[in-house]
């Protein structure tokens, strides 16, 4: 079959695109709408004087270039009544219904938000919140939220960026928990011991271990580890250089990143890497590139009859869809572009490009009707921006609004989101991760070399 014919009888069939919500009205909607860039929440959890706290010290004092707020969960223990009181040795500080989680939920969520909140200040020697005093937080970059259950809630956790449990033998959480009870809290010995064997060891055992399968990283031996503390604080400082250029410009998109992902680019940017694993590599992230920007187009309700006889209430996917690679690099993208959109048809732009001068136009080959499409722009590396915003304006000379443009990348430098979004605001910009600057060769740093030599294996 011919592929206008297929497109005619069939129009774009997408496989895999993920709906994150369904909206009611059956107008054209955008599925992935702006919203305001929020701040990075991290959640630390680890059994009871695991060193969850000096782990958060160790971050909080490496971001000190940046507004992070610390919230313990310990300030949303629920006061105790005056018959738990009178029973305190008997009372289960280590269970989740011990803290007020709908308070720590709306706390975080006015952060998250932007705004102030005043956290509850609790007296552990008295077993209740100072009803006089708070300790008011301010809205900043990065949220550290710390607790031994902090992983427990699905609805805490859902409200986090990074999961990190802090693993350390039980033995050695014991010592530290004998010594800051009896020093900070005043306690004694045999109570602290009472309560371990009868609460604590249990409760662990029961909620605060079986959380540490959420965590995306586990930390052996606490604030004692300083390599994954330090890697783990270079990630937080790479998502928030993406979240600055996110919050000047609405319209840049970076995928949530996973430590999946941030292993693949581990592996991409590799210069010993084999060519094999290269593309392997590069295919994967490319497919979860392409799937994203998938989710910015319009769609429309439609309503289908199950097998069941049921009705369901879905949508109906933009079927006036094209792709367009920027040659050659470009079209190591058209084949993941090709997986998800069954049937879609393809344009070429080649342009030359001389340090950071791509203002030359050799060769396009675009659909007849582009000017009727949606269009996605694949180029796997936005360096200086030039070459892109050559294609972009050829695009828009072909009759195809600005705002039906939607440039995907792999990596993208500072300097070419500033290039592109400063000319074209309103085109949408789809990337997995935004990497430090360009250097003095116009070469993306840390940046992976050059993609299409590499990708093809034409590097040597």
């Amino acid at each position: 079959m011919e592929y206008d014919d297929m497109e005619a009888a069939s129009g774009a069939h997408f496989s895999g695109l993920r709906l994150d919500g369904l909206l009611s009205s059956p107008t054209v909607r955008s599925l992935a709408a702006d919203s305001p860039k929020e701040p990075f929440v991290i959640g630390v959890s680890g059994g009871t004087a695991s060193g969850k706290t000096t782990v958060c010290d160790m971050i909080i004092q490496q971001l000190h270039d940046h507004r992070v707020v610390l919230v313990n969960q310990d300030s949303f223990y629920r006061g105790l009544t005056a018959e738990e009181s009178e029973r305190v040795h008997e009372y289960n500080f280590d269970h989740p219904d011990a803290f007020d989680t709908e308070q720590l939920l709306e706390c975080i969520g006015k952060l998250k938000s932007g705004q102030s909140v005043n956290v509850p200040i609790y007296d552990f020697k008295n077993h209740r919140r100072c009803s006089e005093s708070f300790r008011k937080v301010n809205a900043s970059d990065v949220i550290i939220l710390e607790g031994i259950l902090v992983f427990h809630d699905p609805r805490v956790r859902s409200l986090m960026n990074m999961k990190i449990f802090v693993d350390t033998d039980a033995d050695v959480r014991l010592a530290r928990r004998i010594k800051r009870d009896t020093v900070e809290r005043g306690r004694d010995v045999n109570s602290v011991l009472e309560q371990y064997a009868k609460f604590v060891k249990p409760a662990f055992d029961d909620f605060v271990l079986p959380s540490k399968k959420y965590a995306d990283v586990i930390i052996p031996r606490g604030g004692d580890n300083h390599v994954a503390i330090d890697l783990i604080v270079q990630h937080i400082r790479t998502k928030l250089g993406q979240h600055n250029l996110c919050k000047i410009y609405p319209n840049v998109h970076v995928i949530q990143s996973t430590f999946q992902i941030r292993g693949m680019h581990t592996l991409i940017r590799d210069k010993d890497i084999a060519t094999n694993d290269f593309v392997f590599y590069s295919d994967r992230l490319i497919r979860l590139v392409v799937e994203h920007g998938l989710g910015h187009l319009p769609f429309t309700e439609k309503q289908v009859m199950t097998p069941t006889g049921s009705v369901y209430t879905g949508v109906d996917f933009c079927k006036k869809l094209c792709g367009v690679s920027i040659i050659r690099s470009g079209e190591s993208m058209e084949n993941a572009l090709r997986a998800c959109c069954k049937g879609i048809k393809l344009g070429k732009i080649l342009i030359h490009r001389d340090g950071d001068n791509g203002k030359q136009l050799i060769y396009e080959k675009l659909p007849r009707d582009i000017s009727e499409r949606h269009v996605l722009l694949l180029d796997p590396v936005l360096a200086t921006g030039n070459s892109a915003n050559q294609a972009i304006e050829l695009l828009i000379q072909k009759g195809v609004p600005e705002s039906r443009i939607i440039f995907l990348n792999l990596i993208s430098a500072p300097e070419g989101i500033h290039t592109v979004c400063k000319r074209f605001p309103s085109l949408k910009i789809v990337t997995s991760e935004i990497d430090v600057a360009l250097n003095e060769e116009y070469r993306v740093i840390p940046g992976m070399g050059e993609f299409g030599d590499r990708y093809f294996g034409t590097d040597g």
